[in-house]
């Protein structure tokens, strides 16, 4: 019974770590990746559609994307999509593709970009610790029914707050990548 409780507390526990990783791939850091594009929403016969579904997405090197759409009808579309996204990007269309620049940060941006990013970090640590409070008071529930020793639900415990301080771990692994990422010029 607690194997399963951790099995549970331990998937959840990396899906959390997982989504960080993902919000950190879509913070600009004043490189070129297509990743930066992955929330930006096209409408496309009036469904909105992820960017990647209807163009290639591509870092022609660290300072430029290049889009190139599959219908060349959608281009004004896509280059309104990346404007209203708010990512402080300008596309600009040449031809049948949109080159999308990416600039350099500033000191003040790359100071709001760090804070953004511990903010996002200590959401997720947050959440790591509401799912260990949650497979502990599931493993006291268990030993409360008899259906466990107090030794054995204990020893579930210890072995709970080892992965939640595995994946804390992960946690602040990720955000000392990604501030190391940030503060590169």
């Amino acid at each position: 019974m607690i194997k399963d409780v951790l099995k549970k507390a331990e998937e959840s526990m990396k899906h959390c770590v997982d989504n960080l990783a993902h919000e950190f791939l879509v913070i600009r850091t004043g490189k070129a990746t297509p990743s930066l594009l992955d929330n930006v929403r096209v409408s496309y016969y009036n469904t909105p559609t992820p960017i990647n579904h209807l163009a290639s997405v591509a870092a022609q090197d660290a300072g430029l994307i290049v889009v190139k759409p599959w219908d060349k009808n959608i281009l004004g579309e896509i280059k309104s999509a990346i404007l209203e996204a708010n990512l402080g990007l300008v596309p600009s269309i040449e031809g049948e593709i949109i080159k999308i620049p990416i600039p350099s940060l500033s000191n003040e941006r790359r100071q709001e970009l760090i804070k953004l990013v511990h903010r996002v970090a200590e959401e997720a640590r947050v959440s790591i610790r509401n799912k260990r409070r949650d497979a502990k008071e599931e493993i006291e529930k268990i030993e409360k029914g008899g259906h466990i020793s107090e030794d054995d639900s204990k020893r579930g415990i210890k072995d709970l707050d080892k992965l939640t301080s595995n994946a804390i771990e992960k946690i602040d692994k990720n955000l000392a990548d990604k501030e190391k990422e940030i503060g590169q010029v």
